[in-house]
């Protein structure tokens, strides 16, 4: 009997403790673990934050604008920004105090005519007024000598030189040049930065070129030249003379210049000076993208000669006479055209002379110029210095020949 009692309880607690413990097995397994997504394809793992807008992820888009960034920096920094980061800081502003003479007759004269007695106490008058004037220059050594124009700082009584740095400086002229309107200062400095002088016969038309300056007296608010960009529209241009000053061989720009730009350097994309910017056309008073700059190879003697002595040595004599070639001269010789200079006098015992020019000779080009007429011969030969050579073409008995002119100094 007990044996079947225990058979019993066996039967049935069996299948019953062995059905509990499968549920618990199944229950707890589904509890505790993900469920098992297909093998065959892949999702991406998901950033916790997640930008809603466009559906991307920060760190992502955080990358991404990084590399945007560094690209346009890299770009925005060519060979402009580079020339100008390098010449700004040898660029000055000039500020420049000139005493001025004015003439004017006293009303009260009228009542005296030209009785000499009362001239002296009724004649005219001259008022000295000083006046101030602003231009640019540039610094073309480390110790300190500064290029810029004779009409910036010709007449000066005095000059201050301010830099980049805030210094300022008196400035002293070493010497100037109505003629190559140019000047050269000097101030008592060590170790200042400087442009390097190019080549102005190697201008490219059409390569950039940076104007920098001192315009309207903008330098004296920050201490920092203007910067214009722009192209070289034009080489050899030969303006009209402008107050005994002859502007040859010009380099015509479109980068911007005003008034203040003159004395301030033309520079190329490498940071090499051109030329010195010096005057523009001003229909309107102001600019309209045609200025002109003097080529700094034309420059560079006068610079030499200025540090030398002072000032560019011009008075010098030829012994000619000339006349412009018109329509019934050029019949007569037979020329295809009304061109070129005729000598009608030749001074005994001038420079003329001695190098075998004729009455009657023809000169149709100087230093590889073509001679228009009087006033194209005078700018060039007056743009020379006593001690030059000039070769000119000289048409004789329907003969080209060459012959060369030296510029002697006119005896006292």
């Amino acid at each position: 009997m007990r044996r079947n009692i225990i058979i019993f309880v066996l039967v049935i607690l069996i299948p019953l403790l062995i059905g509990l413990w499968t549920g618990y097995r199944i229950g707890h397994r589904s509890s505790i673990q993900p469920a098992i997504e297909p093998t065959d394809v892949e999702e991406p793992a998901v950033p916790k934050e997640i930008n809603h807008d466009f559906q991307q992820p920060i760190v992502y888009q955080n990358a991404t604008r990084d590399s945007i960034t560094q690209e346009i920096a890299t770009h925005r920094h060519n060979a402009i920004t580079r020339a100008v980061a390098t010449a700004s800081p040898a660029v000055v502003g000039i500020t420049v105090t000139e005493v001025r003479e004015y003439h004017y007759r006293d009303p009260f004269s009228q009542f005296f005519g030209e009785d000499p007695f009362f001239r002296q106490f009724f004649g005219d008058r001259v008022l000295r007024q000083p006046v101030k004037g602003l231009g640019s220059g540039f610094i073309i050594s480390s110790d300190g000598y500064i290029l810029t124009n004779d009409h910036v700082a010709g007449n000066a009584q005095e000059i201050t030189v301010t830099l980049t740095s805030g210094e300022q400086y008196k400035a002293e002229l070493i010497g100037t040049d109505l003629v190559s309107d140019i000047a050269l200062l000097k101030i008592n400095g060590k170790n200042l930065p400087y442009l390097k002088l190019g080549n102005s016969d190697d201008v490219i038309i059409g390569e950039w070129v940076i104007a920098l300056g001192n315009p309207f007296g903008l330098f004296e608010i920050s201490d920092k030249p203007t910067v214009t960009v722009g192209v070289v529209s034009a080489t050899g241009m030969n303006l009209q003379v402008q107050g005994g000053r002859y502007y040859r061989g010009m380099i015509q720009t479109d980068a911007s210049i005003n008034s203040g730009n003159s004395g301030g350097p033309l520079i190329n994309a490498v940071g090499e000076v051109n030329g010195v910017n010096a005057v523009i056309f001003t229909p309107n008073q102001g600019s309209v993208g045609v200025g002109f700059a003097i080529p700094i190879n034309r420059v560079k003697s006068i610079i030499a000669e200025l540090k030398k002595s002072g000032k560019i040595e011009r008075n010098f004599w030829t012994g000619l006479e000339i006349n412009t070639v018109d329509a019934r001269v050029a019949r007569y010789f037979g020329l295809d055209k009304a061109e070129g200079v005729i000598v009608s006098d030749v001074k005994r015992g001038s420079p003329a002379q001695r190098s075998g020019f004729k009455v009657g000779d023809i000169i149709t080009e100087v230093n590889g110029e073509r001679v228009v007429n009087e006033d194209n011969i005078a700018a060039i030969v007056n743009d020379a210095k006593a001690g030059d050579v000039l070769r000119m073409k000289v048409l004789r008995e329907k003969r080209e020949i060459m012959l060369e002119l030296r510029l002697e100094r006119r005896p006292s």
